[in-house]
């Protein structure tokens, strides 16, 4: 816990020059004679911290380690950056800058933050990354609404506001601390493991802690309706997702895994259908509740939630990959290939496969495998999405991190190792786009590496109690 707390601490004081962004913070402390050696330290403060995180999860196979042990390890982890410049992101920014325009009168699903250096507001849009200053808002009602509430309070202090942004945000954290163990007992997991994994991992900590994303907000509002749902209280676990949802889009999957396998536990088809039409009727009353609350209409439901991280071409994208590949092979040919071409055209087809992939999850989804089966939906939605941030596969690994396969797997632990030191500390993301032909080689590699594992499994593995989950018996003897 202190060799962690230690890593925090430095990499927070040494990030402190390093965030980027017009704001100066509560605490500029000079560490370090030069910008080089800041850096350094701040890097080796985020291997003292990894370090750390290793060292918890070689000790999380000892009985004596509880879960409540390593929230507590988490918390304490956490509470330097919490304080800290926000890190790997100015996104945070552009939640004050989207916050102010409602608080204004206007919908952040219209208007753009340039508008506030008409209404004196120009210290707010300095502080958002020039390159989403005319861009609206992706980001669910909710949750601007409770940034309208903030801004109300902390008026022009940028740093006040973003602070009690990051707090806001800390509910999510809270909610995976209390929920992740209670899921891993759920599904026959190893509880400890899992807070390891879904809680206390390096990209909670630097790519959603420190920057202050909202994703951890929707994560642990999924996280609690998918524990609700497998504890049998469906109908209250629709509402929470739903509201999930009017924080970030994605976790609207959760309502659709979750009311489908609800209304699968009975055979009458009479019962099935007043379940799907009680669920589809949680979920719309929900989202009604606080769209009228907000004030927001219905138009917070507008073309920027999709287009807007549309607008980003990053390296470890897989669309962008291999657009960027196969765009470089034609120019070398001697063909006219467009990479924004090439990118409108794989981009539509990888997102067609992802979802023709959660589908089948969810068809072959029951409640005994609605946490795994929702957590590979979201993961393989931010791999085929436009445009995949390391923070994003968070909205599935907080669920994956709860069953045993892959408690068991090195591939979790490896993705959440590498997202998070894919971004530098001012937000760019560390591999540039020229290097899209190599990323996409991984991606071709792990694709490969991942169906001959399953393909090897279904051939001949012998069963055990990992094949079993969610049998009627296995829950029956865990209640």
């Amino acid at each position: 816990m202190l060799f962690g707390l230690a890593g925090s601490v430095l990499l927070t004081l040494a990030g402190s020059r390093l965030g980027g962004g017009s704001v100066t913070w509560w605490f500029h402390p000079p560490v370090g004679s030069d910008a080089g050696t800041e850096r350094v330290l701040f890097y080796t403060g985020i291997g003292i911290l990894i370090a750390a995180w290793i060292g918890l999860g070689r000790v999380a196979r000892e009985p004596t380690l509880r879960p409540r042990d390593v929230s507590l390890i988490v918390a304490v982890w956490s509470l330097p950056v919490a304080l800290g410049v926000p890190l790997f992101s100015r996104d945070i920014y552009s939640y004050l800058a989207q916050g102010t325009i409602a608080h204004l009168g206007m919908s952040p699903y219209h208007v753009a933050p340039a508008v506030l250096a008409r209404y004196g507001h120009a210290h707010v849009l300095h502080a958002v990354d020039p390159f989403w200053r005319h861009n609206t808002a992706p980001y669910g009602p909710l949750f601007l609404g409770v940034i309208s509430l903030i801004v109300s309070v902390t008026g022009a202090h940028l740093v006040a506001g973003a602070l009690l942004i990051r707090a806001f945000d800390l509910i999510g954290l809270v909610l995976l601390a209390v929920c992740v163990p209670r899921l891993a007992r759920s599904l026959g997991g190893d509880p400890t493991r899992a807070v390891w994994l879904g809680v206390a991992s390096p990209l909670v900590l630097l790519q959603l802690v420190a920057p202050a994303h909202n994703d951890l907000l929707m994560a642990g509002l999924l996280a609690a309706g998918v524990t609700l749902a497998i504890e049998r209280r469906a109908l209250l676990a629709v509402a929470v997702c739903a509201l999930a949802a009017t924080v970030k889009l994605p976790a609207i999957v959760a309502v659709a895994f979750i009311v489908l396998a609800w209304a699968r536990e009975t055979e009458r088809p009479s019962l099935r259908l007043a379940r799907l039409l009680e669920g589809a009727g949680s979920a719309v009353a929900a989202l009604a509740i606080v769209t009228v609350v907000t004030g927001f209409g219905t138009g917070w439901v507008s073309s920027g939630l999709f287009s807007t991280p549309a607008r980003v071409h990053l390296a470890i994208t897989p669309a962008t990959d291999f657009s960027w590949t196969v765009a470089k092979l034609g120019h070398s040919l001697g063909t006219s290939l467009d990479f924004h071409s090439v990118n409108s055209v794989l981009r539509l087809i990888i997102f067609a496969l992802s979802a023709g992939a959660v589908v089948l999850l969810l068809l072959r989804s029951r409640r005994a495998t609605l946490a795994p089966y929702l957590g590979l939906a979201l993961v393989v939605l931010a791999i085929g999405g436009p445009a995949l941030w390391p923070w994003y596969l968070s909205w599935g690994v907080v669920l994956l991190a709860a069953w045993e396969p892959a408690q068991r797997s090195w591939l979790l632990p490896g993705a959440l190792l590498v997202g998070a030191v894919l971004v530098k500390p001012g937000g760019i993301l560390a591999l540039p786009l020229q290097s899209s032909p190599v990323v996409a080689c991984l991606w071709i590699a792990l694709a490969l590496g991942v169906v001959y594992r399953w393909r090897r499994r279904k051939q001949g593995a012998p069963a055990t109690g990992n094949d079993r989950i969610g049998t009627p018996n296995q829950f029956a003897v865990e209640r």
